[in-house]
């Protein structure tokens, strides 16, 4: 029997629904080396998560359409960073930037290329005998193993030393000086870095024109209280409060990775990589060593950090260089709360002096409104006594007419 054709148009759908799937599952990435230009890569959900070896879940962070809070996740080989606009996926190699269209996401893509292209540029003549890479080709997502081995290549090019860093921000230059040279950061902290940075100038930015409106709109109030004045200083008032909230949350982060040294230290990706290759390439001389015993095999197997599932277990890095850039930029953005703690205090000094104002206005109003009373009231009496007095006065004159016509009338005679 042969099949029947609506089988194959079924067949045909499902196929083209699964193809819709996957296209909507695939978005363009800005990947930006440790080396080289960056570039635009299109890829799915599970490719990245290949390439990064992140679970799904700390990808949806990176979601434009879901709200997350400001957060920094350190995992095995990448760091997540979701601050305001910034979302990057920064591994030891390159970072991935969810491709925008934003002028923000340019002037962020540009400050992150100059960080890494200046710290990286006197390595140029040493890495013209590299095997045949060349970053300014666009390649596909490689897979996990692949993906590893290109980490590690790559840390090997971004752990150099050059004599200074070129820094296009005002923070200070945080390379750690050491026997006469500078030691450039790691390329994940030199990148996070730029992510910090850029959160923060945001944030001081949207702050510093909060407050050129604020403080003489405030002022204004103050000086003639109208609806037009009250409108304005409620609408800032909002915006106070939102953007309160948000430097806030990229505070309350900070502080939470300066408490926790595991976490710190979980981000430290490069050094990771590199125990890790130093790990494997000792265990395999320790397995070619035919003077070794199983017992000494297995001793130097219970001291050494376990390589096998990527996690080093006794291997603890000095934090101290990401502790100083995280303190640095944690100063900075509690510098921007503090600022908008004191525009708060003025709008809260302000809003108590317009409500005694309001509330002296009020007292005038009683004041006036008892006087009016006390008038109508004295008023009504007045009327009230005019009214007796004539009343009274009408009564009088009726009787003394009374009794004068009742006397004439008795000496005329008209009366007996």
């Amino acid at each position: 029997m042969r099949p029947h054709a609506t089988g194959t148009g079924g067949g045909g759908v499902g196929r083209r629904k699964a193809g819709a799937a996957a296209a909507a599952a695939s978005r363009e990435w800005m990947v930006v080396p440790a080396s080289g230009p960056a570039r635009v890569e299109e890829a799915g959900k599970y490719a990245v998560m290949a390439r990064t070896g992140l679970p799904a879940r700390d990808l949806r962070v990176l979601d434009p359409l879901l709200s997350y809070p400001s957060t920094i996740l350190g995992r095995e080989r990448a760091i997540v960073v979701n601050l305001e606009r910034v979302k990057a996926v920064i591994t030891a190699a390159e970072v991935l930037l969810p491709n925008s269209k934003d002028p923000a996401f340019a002037r962020f893509v540009r400050d992150l290329q100059t960080r890494v292209l200046a710290s990286s540029s006197d390595q140029a003549a040493d890495l013209t005998d590299m095997e045949g890479e060349s970053s300014a080709v666009a390649s596909p997502f490689p897979g996990p193993n692949s993906s590893k081995g290109h980490e590690l290549e790559m840390t090997k090019k971004s752990t150099t030393v050059v004599p200074e860093m070129t820094s296009s921000t005002s923070m200070p230059n945080l390379a750690a000086a050491k026997d006469g040279y500078a030691k450039v950061l790691p390329f994940e902290f030199r990148a996070l870095e730029v992510c910090l940075e850029s959160a923060c100038r945001s944030l001081e930015e949207e702050t510093s024109t909060l407050e050129q409106e604020a403080y003489p709109a405030l002022d204004e109030l103050t000086s003639k209280i109208s609806t037009l004045n009250l409108e304005r200083v409620r609408q800032i008032k909002s915006r106070l409060v939102a953007i309160s909230g948000r430097v806030q949350k990229v505070r309350d982060e900070l502080e939470h990775l300066l408490d926790d040294e595991m976490d710190m230290a979980e981000m430290y990706l490069t050094e990771k990589l590199t125990q890790q290759e130093i790990s494997e390439a000792s265990s395999r001389v320790e397995v070619d060593d035919p003077s070794q015993t199983e017992e000494d095999r297995a001793e130097d197997y219970r001291s050494e950090p376990d390589g096998s599932n990527g996690s080093f277990i006794d291997y603890k890095p000095n934090i101290e260089e990401l502790e100083m850039l995280l303190e640095a930029y944690f100063v900075q953005i509690d510098g921007t709360l503090n600022k908008l703690s004191h525009l708060r205090e003025y709008v809260d000094d302000t809003e108590d002096y317009i409500n005694i104002m309001l509330d002296d206005k009020q007292n005038q109003l009683l004041q006036m409104g008892v006087m009016l009373s006390t008038a109508t009231v004295e008023e009504k009496r007045a009327a009230n006594m005019k009214f007796w007095e004539t009343t009274l006065g009408t009564v009088a004159g009726c009787m003394i007419l009374y009794i004068v016509a009742m006397g004439w009338g008795k000496r005329s005679g008209l009366l007996q």
